[in-house]
């Protein structure tokens, strides 16, 4: 079994952090770390009327910048080609949705300081 870096263990945190605080609203968690040959989607969630596509990005308070700045163009292309792949094999009904979910963490204690939970954090482009 593989040492994970502390930057995956932090990712697995604020993963952990994320599901349950989708859980919390209301959302049932399909599937976690969805990965195809695009990229990795972290959380797949749904309610009755949406499946979302969970990109989850935790930072301590000294990083720079919000997390979600961190979900750029490129990242936001990975995810909806993996996406598209993950419906091809699992049909759905409900519409498809796109959030963030930013996690920031002390950085001395490692404790959860801020949560946001950012719906329709972007669209399918065109690009």
């Amino acid at each position: 079994m593989e040492k994970k870096t502390k930057a995956q263990k932090t990712g697995d945190f604020g993963e952990e952090v994320a599901a349950s605080l989708m859980r919390k609203k209301g959302f049932s968690i399909v599937e976690r770390n969805y990965r195809s040959r695009y990229g990795e989607i972290d959380i797949i969630a749904s309610d009755e009327q949406y499946i979302i596509f969970v990109e989850v990005k935790t930072r301590s308070t000294g990083a720079f910048g919000t997390p979600s700045l961190w979900v750029d163009k490129s990242k936001q292309k990975k995810i909806t080609k993996t996406a598209f792949i993950y419906l091809e094999s699992n049909q759905s009904d409900l519409q498809p949705r796109f959030d963030v979910v930013e996690v920031i963490c002390d950085n001395i204690t490692g404790a959860v300081v801020h949560t946001e939970h950012i719906e329709n954090a972007f669209d399918v482009s065109a690009d």
